[in-house]
Parts: structure tokens; C-alpha cells; sequence
């Protein structure tokens, strides 16, 4: 269960990762991000995008390695860093549960929600 866990969280993310690019880039769909209030995201924004794409990149890092393909599985930064990862999901979800953009809430809060259930996975494993 583990290796698939893995593979969903890590498409998800690489998924993310196109999405949030694309804003970067001027795509109309800032409705789905940062509270869904503006169409196309003002600079401020697309940086906290491309913030997002390294963070996204590090939480790939933390999910390979704990899953067996990069070294330190079983490292205390490596655990702790995957219970956090699961923390984090879990507040998305509430954050996302919440949002003012109804689009927002309706493709970002399960979208969390399989991040959150992919990451526990993986971390008890």
C-alpha cells in the first residue's frame, strides 16, 4: 500500500506543482488558490506560487526518502518531517474547508484531503 500511496501523493504534488506554474504564468485560474479573489494572481501572489512549487519540491524530497527511494527512511528529521507534511494536509483541509471561493473549497479541499490520507500512509509506514 505504501508504494501506491507514494505515487498518488507524489502525482498530486507534481499536479500542484503544473497548477501553481501556471498561475505563476498568468493563468485565469486564480479561483481555485490563495481564497479564489482574483481571476489572474497580482505579482504578490505568484510569488507565494513559486514559493509553493519549492516547498512542493521539498515535499517530494521528504515523501521519496521516506519511502525507501532516497536514503534517511528512518532518520528523525525524515519521520518528523512526513508527520508534519500530514499536519499541514490536515490544516489545508480545514483552510481549504473554509475558503470565500466555493471553486476553491470544492477542488483544493479534497485535494488536500487525498494529499493528508497519501502522507499518513506513508508516514506509518
Amino acid at each position: 500500500m505504501t508504494p501506491f500511496a507514494l505515487v498518488v501523493a507524489l502525482a498530486v504534488l507534481a499536479a500542484l506543482t503544473v497548477f501553481q506554474i501556471a498561475l505563476i504564468c498568468g493563468a485565469p485560474w486564480g479561483r481555485l488558490a490563495w481564497g479564489g479573489a482574483h481571476r489572474v494572481l497580482p505579482l504578490r501572489l505568484r510569488i507565494g506560487s513559486a514559493v509553493s512549487v519549492v516547498l512542493y519540491a521539498v515535499f517530494a524530497i521528504v515523501l521519496l526518502s521516506r519511502g525507501g527511494l532516497l536514503p534517511g527512511s528512518h532518520s528523525v528529521l525524515v519521520v518528523a518531517g512526513t508527520w508534519v507534511l500530514f499536519g499541514y494536509f490536515v490544516l489545508g483541509i480545514v483552510l481549504n474547508g473554509i475558503s470565500r471561493s466555493a471553486a476553491e473549497r470544492w477542488t483544493m479541499t479534497p485535494v488536500c484531503a487525498m494529499l493528508a490520507g497519501m502522507t499518513l500512509i506513508v508516514a506509518l509506514s
